[in-house]
């Protein structure tokens, strides 16, 4: 079972899943705590909150699995057992959705072909594990190693797309087609040098406009295949813009961006933020949308407050 203390909570003998602070400051994740050394360069991160594993080590407590309260092993069917079967089934059932994303999206990418029925199947299996468990799969999809981050974070923002496509009661059709756009959005980033788009300094001036490029490298790419959706290619090359023309690659203002555009331009921008990368801290559900509902002139204000309804922030204890 995972729990998140704050950093001044942690100690050694905890398995520590993931520490929320770039990995320029501290990188290791999924261990033992057992030094010292860990222990101090933990406390000096910029991180507020530390994940850990509380069936691999110290819980809260200081308690090894074993000395745990036994009324646990008498009620298997207890709130905490229930919880913690649910977190590694959302846990398997993402992991075989980006399995099998990271599939197609690399053949497309080589040339192949595309099969929507089969892309629409996956994403209705990721709508149906972010309908569920949208906290879970929040808090899941927020960790993610550099070569799975645009797989894992089209997974992330197709789900969310469904969710708010039903909180704004679009259609069950659109819905459908919102959760392909998700999955497809970023595949203009599979065409981006790795060393560029994994690269954990700053980047130059020129590869920020390699990196710029991909909403219009990915629109490309998919117009070469019949039958895509209009609102699919739409969602990949606008998902940048902003209402108020500050965006790229076409700067285009509100009233020339539909509903699902500015609807992806929220989730997109929101899973972003509440996201652990390298270079950032992630912010809190809380934290990112409230900076996204002081800037209306970049964002939909009822996508934002809507989508807030349906993520509702929280740890997993």
């Amino acid at each position: 079972m995972l729990v998140k203390l704050t950093k001044d909570r942690i100690r050694k003998g905890m398995f520590i899943e993931s520490v929320a602070c770039p990995s320029g400051e501290f990188a290791k994740r999924r261990f033992i705590l057992t030094s010292d050394r860990d222990l101090a360069a933990i406390a000096k991160s910029s991180a507020s909150d530390v994940l850990i594993n509380v069936a691999l080590g110290l819980d809260a407590e200081g308690r090894m699995p074993e000395a745990r309260p036994s009324r646990r092993r008498t009620a298997p069917n207890s709130a905490a057992d229930a919880q913690a079967a649910e977190i590694q089934k959302v846990r398997n059932d993402l992991d075989q959705s980006r399995q099998a994303l990271k599939t197609r999206l690399t053949d497309m990418v080589a040339g192949g072909a595309l099969d929507l029925d089969d892309l629409s199947a996956v994403a209705d299996s990721n709508a149906r594990t972010w309908k569920d468990s949208a906290v879970i799969a929040l808090e899941v999809t927020r960790l993610k190693s550099k070569d799975e981050t645009t797989y894992v974070h089209s997974l992330a923002v197709s789900g969310m797309m469904t969710l708010l496509g039903n909180a704004l009661n679009v259609d069950e059709e659109m819905v459908g087609v919102l959760g392909v756009a998700g999955m497809l959005h970023d595949i203009g980033k599979l065409l981006i040098p790795n060393e560029i788009l994994t690269k954990p300094g700053e980047l130059t001036r020129a590869e920020r406009e390699v990196i710029r490029s991909h909403p219009e490298v990915g629109y490309q790419l998919l117009k070469t295949y019949p039958g895509i959706p209009p609102m699919v290619l739409d969602i990949c090359r606008l998902h940048h813009e902003a209402l108020d023309g500050s965006g790229y690659p076409l700067g285009l203002k509100q009233d020339a961006l539909n509903l699902p555009v500015r609807l992806s331009t929220v989730c997109d921008v929101f899973e972003a933020l509440t996201s652990i990368r390298p270079y950032k801290r992630p912010w809190t559900s809380k934290e990112a949308l409230h900076w996204m509902f002081a800037r209306p002139h970049l964002f939909d204000r009822k996508m934002v407050i809507r989508l807030g309804s349906v993520l509702v922030d929280g740890p997993i204890n």
